[in-house]
């Protein structure tokens, strides 16, 4: 169970990275005034900005459900292939999410994309519920 929720770790840092990349490079070249990081407050930073903050902050969202899950299933000793099994579709499609999020970022693609992990992370707690 280890496994997944480090390569979702890894996803938040891939992704945390390149923001703070983003804003400084935009800080460093004028796009974006080095006050607006004070307060997040005036003119709006570009649009690559925006999504990888976005995407960022989705990462702290639904995603600590799935923390919590798989410390239960640690804890408990029921990882298995079926808990593993929901554990990496659910990474995958956060990775799904954030690579359409951070790229074309088509609403209906990113909708579904986080739709499904949500309704796999129910299923992953409605599994857990029932072992229990």
């Amino acid at each position: 169970m280890i496994y997944p929720m480090f390569a979702l770790v890894l996803l938040t840092f891939f992704v945390g990275v390149r923001l703070g990349a983003c804003r400084f490079a935009n800080a460093r070249s004028g796009r974006v005034k080095g006050s607006y990081y004070r307060l997040m407050q005036g003119d709006a930073p570009p649009d690559g900005e925006l999504k990888l903050a976005r995407n960022f902050s989705n990462l702290f969202e639904a995603p600590v459900l799935f923390y919590v899950f798989g410390a239960i299933v640690i804890a408990k000793n029921l990882a298995g292939p079926v808990s593993l099994g929901l554990a990496w579709g659910y990474v995958a499609l956060r990775a799904v999410h954030s690579a359409i999020h951070l790229t074309r970022n088509h609403p209906l693609h990113r909708f579904q994309a986080f739709l499904a992990s949500n309704i796999l992370l129910l299923a992953m707690w409605g599994w857990l519920a029932l072992t229990l």
